[in-house]
């Protein structure tokens, strides 16, 4: 019998946590042969609420679950701890700027990052939901030193797939026959959602470019980039909430393929720390694909990237150096 590992989710009383908290317990993430013990943070107002989460999920009678530590305190929440779903951090609202989830929620990963860096084992690996989650991802990082920085990677994975659904529906199949999508950059409305490189087995059963199936540079180039970018946005108009359960699918999914790795040929989107590989500028995180063994990631090198795309690129690059300069700041006052 495998041994349990120690899971920690923060914001587990929140709505992200409320569908991610089912996925972790029933095995979609770690395995369906691996016991559980799940650490649930939230902030002492909600602890209430947090207990009534530990009661469903009681009431689930999961195999999987060998204990449960619902918490308010961080040194109890990152004991021991092997892997760290970051999702706690005010929500974005309808018509609020990044910049001010930036400045709130900063403070929230310098603390964590401490945490971590004094509680959690050496080897834990630190997923990053809560917006803006590639500089909460470095500042996260930053503040826990004895653990390497590429344990460390910020989600863009529900960008990803909600491209990966756009091209299939635009294209009429399923989205298990579309392959390759790359977020680029930052998780915010400057990411670059490319199609370039992906392929799609069409309902003949042939695979194909996916930019040439679709035949619309124009669409690609500009509604369908719009489309991605501002989909939270959309969510928050039509939901009056943030993303959750989507947001949590998303979650499983980037740290599914950290603990068990991508099949060959293929690759996944994450923000991790830029070695400067395609221009990008070094010491952020940004989105790039990368493939996964061991559970340490590579990023894919080698891609040919159009003038267009160098220039979306540079962009979102330019986005996070200053969102990197504004947290680094905050961390300092």
């Amino acid at each position: 019998m495998v041994g349990p590992i120690r899971v920690v989710v923060t914001g587990a009383a929140g709505q992200i946590a409320y569908s991610l908290l089912h996925q972790i317990a029933k095995g979609d993430v770690f395995g369906h042969d691996q016991p559980l013990i799940l650490h649930l943070l939230d902030i002492p107002p909600m602890m209430g609420v947090l207990n009534g989460v530990v009661m469903e999920l009681n009431d689930c009678a999961l195999p999987l679950i060998n204990e449960m530590v619902a918490t308010d305190n961080p040194e109890v929440a990152f004991k021991d701890v092997e892997a760290a779903f970051l999702v706690g951090a005010m929500p974005r609202k309808e018509g609020m700027e990044r910049k001010d989830l930036l400045a709130a929620n900063v403070k929230i990963f310098k603390a964590q990052g401490q945490a971590l860096d004094k509680f959690a084992k050496k080897t834990v690996k630190v997923l990053v939901v809560g917006n803006p989650a590639n500089t909460n991802a470095l500042v996260c990082s930053k503040y826990a030193p004895s653990i390497p920085k590429e344990n460390f990677s910020a989600m863009t994975r529900l960008d990803q797939n909600r491209a990966q659904a756009e091209v299939a529906a635009h294209l009429k199949v399923p989205v298990s026959c579309v392959n390759g999508v790359i977020i680029w950059g930052n998780h915010s409305s400057t990411q670059f959602p490319d199609v370039s490189h992906a392929k799609v087995i069409l309902q003949s059963g042939k695979e194909a470019s996916v930019y040439e199936s679709i035949g619309d540079e124009k669409w690609l180039q500009t509604e369908f980039i719009e489309k991605i970018q501002k989909r939270g946005a959309e969510v928050i108009k039509a939901r009056k909430l943030s993303s959750a359960m989507s947001a949590a699918k998303a979650a499983a999914d980037h740290m599914h393929d950290i603990w068990h790795g991508t099949s060959n040929g293929r690759w996944v989107s994450m923000g991790v720390f830029s070695d400067g590989s395609y221009g990008t500028p070094e010491g952020v995180m940004f989105s790039f694909p990368v493939t996964i063994q061991n559970k340490e990631w590579k990023i894919v090198k080698g891609l040919p990237i159009s003038t267009f795309a160098q220039s979306k690129l540079d962009i979102t690059g330019k986005e996070l150096i200053e969102e990197r300069q504004e947290a680094l700041a905050v961390c300092q006052d």
